[in-house]
Parts: C-alpha cells; structure tokens; sequence
C-alpha cells in the first residue's frame, strides 16, 4: 500500500515543502527506513512514531516499510515529521485514500504516548502551505494560533495523534481556528511606555526625532545614568505603527527562533532587541550548524540598541557593516546559503571614557589620555561612518529631574514623524527599493537632495575642516533631507546642513 502527504522544512526563516510518502511491501519483516536525506533527530523519529502509533490504539504496518522525504536532496531536520509520517504509515494500513492527505500539509511531534508537541518556525509552514495551495493543516494545539495568523488556509488543532486522525478522516467534531489576524493587531499594537515619561533630554529626542523621521542610526554619548537607555526603550513608540504584512514578516522570524509562545503569537508593536556585550558573531548575525536568525534579524522593522557599544568585541562590531547597508544577512555554510532580513535602525550607547566621567563639569574624569584614546578606538571608523547621528546625553540637573511638566508624548511626536515619512513615500516612490531618506543611494542623492547658496557653504566648510569621509558626506545629506521634511521644505536650507553638521561633528569634538 502507497500513502502521501505534505510538510515542511525550515531553511533560514522560510520553509520548503516536503513530500513525505509511505509505501508498504506486501511481505517481509516488520522494519522502517526513513530515506531523503533525514538528519539524527529525523531519523530517530521511526521509534517515537511507532510507539506513539501502538500508543494511541493505532496499527503501524507489519511489513518492510519505507518512508521517502522529497526532494532527496534537501537535508530535512527536526522532529516535525514525526506526525505527518504517523498519519501516512496508519494511512496505508486503514487504506484510507490518498486524497485525504494530498490536499494536508501536517506538522508536529509527538511524544511516545501520541502527545503533540509544539515545533518552531510554524507561521513560515503554514505560509509556504498556502502559497502551495494547501486546503488546511494540521498541528499541535499549542502553537494553532500562530498558524492561523495567515488568511487562505484552514487551520485545525491537535492535541494528540488520534485527534489528528478524526480530523484528517472527518470524525473530529473541531473546526478551523479563525483567523484573527486583524483583531490582534488591533489589541496588541500599543506600547505600554511613551517619551512622555523622560525628564529634560529636549536636545537629544529632537535628534531621535530626526533619527526616526527618516531611518537613520543614531549613537548616543554620554555619562553613566543620563537616561540612554531609558531613551532607546522609547524610540520604538516613535515609529509607524507596524502594518500587518510587517509583522507577520517580523513574526515569521521570532517564530523560526522559536521565541513566540502560547497566544503571543503574532508581533504587533516594534521589535526592539538588545543584546550583552558578550555576544558572539553568530548570536548577532546568526548561525550555527542550520544556519537560525541572529539579533540583526529578530530586530527587523525595529530596534536593534547596543549598549556599551566600546564593550563589544571589534569583530563582532565589523561584521554588522554589510547588513547595515544592505538590509540583508548572508550566512555560508557547506550544506548552503542562507539569507535573513535585516532592515532594522541601530540606535547605539557608550560612556565618553572607561570610567564615565570625561569632560563633565561636575566629576572628575580618572582615565588617562591613553585609556581615553583605547577605549574610543575600539569602535572603527568605518563603523562610526555608518551611525548618521551622534549625541552627546548630558546628565540632568535637579530641578529638571524632580519637575511635575511631562514631556512631549509618544504620539505628538510619531505624528510629526508620519508626515516626515510621508513626505519621503511621496518622493521616492518605491524608487530602486529606498523608503526613507537613509536608505538612499548616490544617484537618488543627487536627484533629492537639492542645497541652496548658504547650505553648500556650510557643507564645504565642514567638509574641509573636520575631514569627513564621502561616506559622511552622504551621511550629513541624508540627514539634512530628514530635517527639511520634518520641517515641510521641499528644498534643503542652510540651517538644515548646519544641524546634520552638528550632529556629525560630535565624534570629531569627542573623539580628537
């Protein structure tokens, strides 16, 4: 007897769909063959399938077996077979027909009682299932409401291996989870902190303002307990709200991590990720034997903050700058490639010294000229290059910290940043993939950006006398081109080269 269905793969964060057919020879003895080119856990799967089969009242065939997973060049790992395979095998020995299963794409694995347990990366199976044209799937109940994120497909829970068999047969008084997509996001899209609550700072959320406005990095220098971080939390509440083709893009990711959990299944606000110091190159920018996201990815659409930046391995530090441009992660391997998404905004945080305290008025600095330079030389050039913003966070007096006046909100500063954003959607149009003003290339630099008498006099001067790379260059125009859009100006003004200058040339005041 002959039996086929379907399921998936995770490579990277997407999936690949699998044939898993099941044929049984008419004589011999009772023995299982997973061919296909399964891994360990793949492979190990015919014990838990078999007893979990017996367990469940259930007959697995009595004669020679083999368990095909195509395509055979395809390296299959993970134990989300072990379902999809129980239901073919007690498919050929109930003779159930083959159309039952075709049409099912099945995930899950099982555990030797005929449990169900959950699997990572089910939002990118049942993503690939619809575009597959799948009619439904099957999957364990803990992680339904992930899949049912995706519209087009019917979603049906499982607790166990007979449940999933009266669901397949038709027996199953269950129906198909809902798809709830838009409700959550409509729950789950508000913060629960706002710019409103940091004190003074005025300076500094004009440049995280203008960070935001148009996609730029920003790095912010300042002493111990100027409220860097605090800010960084924040910036997220300053974005657009995320679209829902932007979250299940970002949720897709979280979930082949395996980092969503019970009904927390589809993010609707920022992403904002912040990783210690110690991360090695692959927790960054992933990794690994089959190749997972790193943080680079799982802050995509959001907020990847580098606290400590100077505490952070060089080489650690290096390898960001290619994602940084391109918006994109390549991880080689010998088994393949992988590509992540990895368009996030990088918002960084240092000490001005080792001890903190360089240049403060107030404390007195303990670090030598030498250890000044070493700690600022552990951040390269061509890194810093990179960052379009770089503010100095001065510590807030008493009176500022202590005031009952609450700051801007959240939401009255995102406004001013939507039309910002607006305005360069109008511009730009989609054109050769930019979407806001930091993502621009030469050629979309010199069409957009347009500087007046005064403005060019300012960049050549700054040009000039503070050595900025062409890299930085550009850096000061994009940021320009942001100030005249929060600003409603077609044309880039004198006083908008002055500001991004400003910005710029902090690491120059510090860093000299």
């Amino acid at each position: 007897m002959f039996s086929r269905t379907h399921s998936a793969t995770l490579v990277g964060v997407d999936a690949i769909e699998v044939e898993i057919e099941v044929s049984s020879a008419s004589s011999g003895e009772p023995k299982y063959q997973i061919v296909g080119l399964p891994d360990t856990a793949v492979r190990e799967s015919r014990d838990r399938v078999v007893t979990a089969i017996f367990n469940s009242g259930f007959r697995a065939p009595d004669t020679y077996t083999t368990i095909n997973l195509a395509p055979a060049d395809l390296r299959k790992e993970g134990p989300g077979f072990d379902l999809p395979i129980a239901l073919a095998m007690i498919a050929v020995v109930e003779r159930l027909p083959v159309s039952e299963l075709e049409q099912t794409c099945i995930i899950g694995e099982l555990a030797l009682n005929g449990q169900l347990r959950p699997v990572r990366g089910i939002l990118a199976v049942a993503l690939e299932a619809r575009r597959r044209g799948r009619r439904r799937m099957i999957v364990p109940e803990s992680v339904a409401a992930q899949a049912s994120v995706v519209d087009g497909i019917e979603v049906f829970a499982a607790a166990n291996l007979r449940e999933a068999y009266d669901i397949l047969t038709g027996q199953s008084l269950r129906t198909a989870e809902p798809c709830r997509a838009t409700e959550w996001f409509a729950r789950l899209g508000d913060y629960d902190i706002d710019f409103a609550d940091v004190r003074g700072q005025d300076s500094v959320k004009r440049a995280l303002e203008v960070a935001v406005a148009g996609g730029h990095n920003v790095l912010m220098i300042g002493p111990p307990g100027t409220g860097k971080s605090m800010l960084a939390k924040r910036l997220p509440t300053l974005m657009p709200p995320m679209s829902e083709q932007e979250g299940i893009e970002t949720s897709k990711i979280h979930s082949a991590a395996g980092l969503l959990h019970g009904r927390d299944c589809l993010l609707a606000t920022r992403p904002f990720r912040a990783p210690h110091h110690s991360i090695s190159d692959a927790g960054l920018l992933g990794g690994g034997t089959n190749p997972g996201p790193g943080e680079v990815s799982l802050s995509h659409h959001g907020v990847l903050f580098l606290d400590e930046l100077p505490e952070f391995r060089r080489s650690t530090l290096e390898v960001m700058r290619q994602p940084l441009e391109d918006g994109h992660v390549t991880i080689s391997r010998a088994a393949g490639t992988v590509t992540f998404p990895c368009r996030f905004m990088l918002v960084a945080a240092m000490n001005p010294c080792p001890c903190g305290y360089f240049g403060d008025p107030r404390r007195e600095c303990r670090c030598t000229r030498r250890q000044v330079e070493q700690y600022r030389q552990r951040i390269s050039g061509p890194l810093l290059d990179r960052i379009d913003l770089h503010v100095e966070v001065p510590l807030i007096d008493y009176r500022t910290l202590s005031s009952a006046r609450a700051g801007e909100s959240s939401t009255t500063i995102r406004e001013r940043v939507l039309t910002a954003r607006a305005r360069q959607t109008a511009r730009l149009g989609q054109d050769n993939g930019a979407i806001t003003n930091a993502t621009m290339n030469s050629r979309q630099l010199r069409k957009h950006v347009a500087l007046d008498f005064e403005g060019e006099a300012y960049l050549e001067h700054a040009m000039q006398e503070m050595n900025f790379s062409a890299r930085a260059h550009d850096r000061i125009l994009k940021v320009a081109r942001t100030l005249a859009d929060l600003d409603d100006s077609d044309q880039v003004l004198g006083h908008h080269v002055l500001e991004a200058v400003q910005y710029r040339s902090l690491d120059r005041n510090l860093w000299g």
